[in-house]
């Protein structure tokens, strides 16, 4: 990518904390959202211009929607976007089924690990224009129904428009979905303002403070070529600017005591590997590791007991870690968040390594000096009971293929998941090859044949990790899979996941169930997704639907 952000000051503007959103009013005597997405104008720096963005209810990160377990809500998003995008289309994506004469910027907004209905779910095909006017093949209802029959958990909404998803969220439409309950608010976690949720993101800039998004392949990203589009889709993105919470290179100032902070990835590529070190302002210098992450929960909500993290926690594009961080014996101190992981991540690597877009400071935290100093960091030793799915339940078992060597009709790389079937890759229009009745329980063996470590999200449900094994180690036409011969997940990646990162040559084996488990989560049939949440991989092509069928009893036999 041949461009740099202007040189910015750091750490001279404070991470804000998103709004919480109000209730427009109630529908079916449950709690109604009626959520404006707009182009507004915000200042990302202090020394920047004012940066146009798109924002939910205007802002940027959206704010945060706060939901009951069980306590089902509604929400309409309204598209009040301008007729025209704020950053270049490449019409030459999904062009034969994306109708990019359209006026109008079509949008549709995903509850990323929401358990919710196929209409509501936000399918890349069930785009709208502004008020509705033109709407895509999978549309089907204006207000979203959100059930919130499972465990708490830090969701997030984004958009999920096809062939400019990574567009759409590039230029604001994230934020935080914060589900709670009863059982988690009697764990005395911090809470009020010791509770933080911080969406980490990278981003390029203009000097007029408008954002820089590439337009065409680069050198760097595998060669350019006068035959490709132009504006044409990059392979990955990688800014050179930290962004937290919407603040370019920000500060945040605590009190010596714990804090809850929940961590989402943010961003369109990128992968963080985050550890909290000493800093000495004045001279730049990074010291000794400070206080660790304690972590208490992941994308599905709270692990069944904290984990300290000993070396770095490891966040994919999508991916959520829910923390708690003791600062008490660090009254006084400035302590960086550092990130490691280098911009083409393939697993354990250092950001030493990287020869792209290197990022390794992400923000400053203040501790103060003084205030309240309980050692706050003795967490219950049981946060939540985890059912574990049963491998001798498994009614079935598929071996999906991550692939980065095809090329599409401009030569250009082309990213696609296949099958045991079809280990080349399938693109997201064939006919559909996952297809779960309600009520199965099914093995997934992510296999990676890329050369690049890629975030497998599911749509729907949660998965349980089982574990990683050699790509050669693998064979899924003679070989039973023995969770006990598998290197283990990481302690991040137990209990429930919606996303898992598979590192190339490496098989990761998940464990789904499809429906009501144990007394938690919902049934739903209908037409979903899965895919790498790299989005700029997920806009092209690596992306298929899943379909989940009505049970039926017929003795059907499955194979891998």
């Amino acid at each position: 990518m041949d461009h740099s952000s202007p040189d910015l000051e750091r750490w001279v503007d404070k991470v804000p904390r998103p709004d919480v959103m109000d209730s427009s009013g109630t529908k079916n005597g449950q709690p109604h959202y009626e959520v404006e997405i707009r182009e507004v104008e915000q200042k990302i720096h202090r020394d920047l211009p004012a940066t146009t963005v798109w924002g939910y209810n205007g802002q940027y990160p959206g704010p945060t929607i706060e939901a009951e377990q069980g306590e089902p809500i509604s929400v309409r998003w309204k598209n009040k976007l301008p007729d025209e995008h704020l950053l270049p289309e490449d019409p030459t994506i999904h062009s034969d089924i994306v109708p990019y004469d359209t006026t109008g910027v079509r949008i549709v907004t995903h509850l990323h690990g929401g358990n919710v209905e196929a209409e509501s779910d936000g399918h890349a095909q069930a785009w709208f224009t502004r008020d509705f006017q033109e709407t895509g093949p999978a549309f089907e209802k204006k207000d979203y129904y959100y059930v919130n029959e499972q465990p708490p958990a830090t969701l997030w909404y984004h958009d999920h428009s096809l062939g400019i998803t990574r567009l759409n969220v590039y230029a604001g439409l994230a934020g935080f979905y914060l589900l709670r309950n009863e059982r988690e608010r009697n764990l005395d976690l911090p809470d009020g303002e010791y509770e933080i949720p911080l969406v980490l993101q990278d981003r390029s800039f203009n000097e007029d403070g408008s954002l820089f998004y590439p337009t065409a392949v680069s050198d760097e990203q595998g060669g350019g070529d006068e035959s490709y589009p132009d504006p044409g889709i990059v392979p990955q993105f990688y800014g050179d600017t930290s962004v937290v919470n919407g603040k370019a290179w920000p500060r945040l100032s605590v009190e010596p005591r714990s804090y809850r902070f929940r961590l989402l990835n943010g961003a369109n590529s990128r992968f963080y590997s985050l550890k909290l070190l000493q800093y000495d302002e004045s001279s730049n210098e990074i010291g000794n590791e400070g206080p660790p992450f304690v972590q208490i929960g992941n994308d599905g909500g709270l692990l069944s007991s904290p984990i300290k993290i000993d070396d770095r926690l490891e966040l994919g594009s999508s991916q959520r870690a829910d923390v708690v961080v003791d600062f008490t014996k660090y009254a006084g101190e400035t302590l960086l968040l550092h990130n490691d992981a280098p911009a083409q991540y393939r697993g354990e690597m250092s950001s030493t390594d990287d020869d792209i877009v290197s990022l390794p400071e992400i923000m400053l935290v203040d501790v103060g000096g003084t205030g309240d100093t309980r050692d706050n960091d003795q967490l219950p030793d049981n946060l939540t009971q985890i059912p574990e799915i049963s491998v001798e339940s498994v009614d079935n078992e598929r071996y999906l293929t991550l692939n980065g060597s095809a090329t599409d009709d401009y030569g250009r790389q082309l990213y696609l998941l296949g099958t045991g079937q079809e280990p080349d890759g399938l693109e997201l229009d064939d006919p559909v090859t996952e297809e779960p009745a309600l009520g199965d329980t099914e093995i997934w063996s992510f296999a990676n044949l890329s050369a690049m470590s890629h975030p497998m999200h599911l749509h729907l449900v949660h998965f349980q990790v089982l574990g990683r094994q050699s790509l050669g180690d693998y064979d899924p036409a003679e070989d039973e899979i023995n969770p006990g011969a598998l290197e283990e997940p990481a302690p991040y990646e137990r209990g429930w996941n919606d996303v898992v990162t598979v590192n190339p040559a490496e098989v990761v084996h998940v464990i789904v169930h499809f429906g009501e488990y144990d007394g938690i989560f919902n049934d739903q049939t209908g037409t979903y997704m899965w895919h790498c949440h790299m989005i700029e991989h997920e806009d092209h092509d690596m992306m298929r639907p899943l379909e989940v069928r009505p049970r039926t009893d017929d003795g059907e036999t499955h194979t891998k």
